[in-house]
C-alpha cells in the first residue's frame, strides 16, 4: 500500500518518543532501536490528514486486543484471532469520524503473525537483522492496521474518537497518538476517560 503521509513525518517521532522513555527502559529501548518497549495496554497510532486523504496506522502488542500472543493453536484461539480480524477490517467502526467529513475507506494492510503474515524485515524498530530477536518475536506478538480513507470534507474533521477502539477492546489501557494535520504535529497520550483526539 502506499503510505503518503506516514512514512516521512513520524520517522522523527519515534526517536522523541524512545528518548522520553530512555529514562524509564534504559536497556530495552537500546537492544531494540528507537521505538519503545512492547508494552501490554499501551497501543500506538499515527494518525496523518493531507488533503482529502487520511490515514490510520495502528500497532498493539495482541494481547491487547485478542488477549494472547501465542499463535493460535485452539479453535477458541483461532476463532478469537478472526473475530479481531473481521472488527479490524471496519475501521471506520473503530474509529469515530465525523459523519459530516464524509470519510470512505479507500485501502486497508492488516499484518500480524497470528494472521499467518511473516514479520517483515523492518517490522519492529526498523531494523533488517531480525534474526536475533525471532524468539522475542513470537513471544511478543503485534497487530499491524493501516488504513487509508478518502474524506469529502476533511475540514469538518477536527477530531477522531477513539472511545469505539476502547471498547471493541478493553484491554487497551493506553493509546499513543501521534498526529499530523493542517495545523502541524502533535502527540497525545489517549485513555478510556480522554478518548477524544483533536487535530
Amino acid at each position: 500500500m502506499r503510505r503518503l503521509l506516514l512514512a516521512l513525518p513520524f520517522a522523527l517521532l519515534p526517536l522523541a518518543v524512545a528518548q522520553a522513555h530512555e529514562d524509564h527502559d534504559h536497556d530495552h529501548d537500546h537492544a531494540h532501536g528507537t521505538l519503545p518497549a512492547h508494552e501490554h495496554g499501551v497501543a500506538r497510532l499515527n494518525v496523518g490528514l493531507d488533503g482529502n486523504t487520511l490515514e490510520l496506522a495502528l500497532e498493539s502488542p495482541a494481547m491487547n486486543l485478542v488477549g494472547f500472543e501465542h499463535m493460535p493453536g485452539s479453535d477458541a484461539d483461532k476463532a478469537k484471532v478472526e473475530a479481531v480480524r473481521k472488527q479490524l477490517e471496519q475501521p471506520l467502526k473503530l474509529f469515530g469520524l465525523a459523519s459530516a467529513a464524509g470519510c470512505k475507506e479507500d485501502q486497508q494492510e492488516l499484518e500480524s503473525p497470528l494472521f499467518g503474515d511473516e514479520p517483515s524485515a523492518k517490522d519492529d524498530d526498523g531494523d533488517d537483522d531480525h534474526d536475533h530477536d525471532h524468539a522475542h518475536e513470537h513471544q511478543h506478538s503485534e497487530i499491524h492496521a493501516h488504513y487509508q480513507l478518502t474524506c469529502a470534507a476533511p475540514a469538518k474533521l477536527t477530531q477522531i474518537d477513539l472511545s469505539p477502539l476502547y471498547k471493541a477492546y478493553p484491554q487497551t489501557q493506553k493509546i499513543n497518538v501521534q498526529l499530523v494535520g493542517p495545523n502541524g504535529q502533535k502527540g497525545f497520550e489517549s485513555t478510556p476517560a480522554k478518548a477524544v483526539v483533536a487535530f
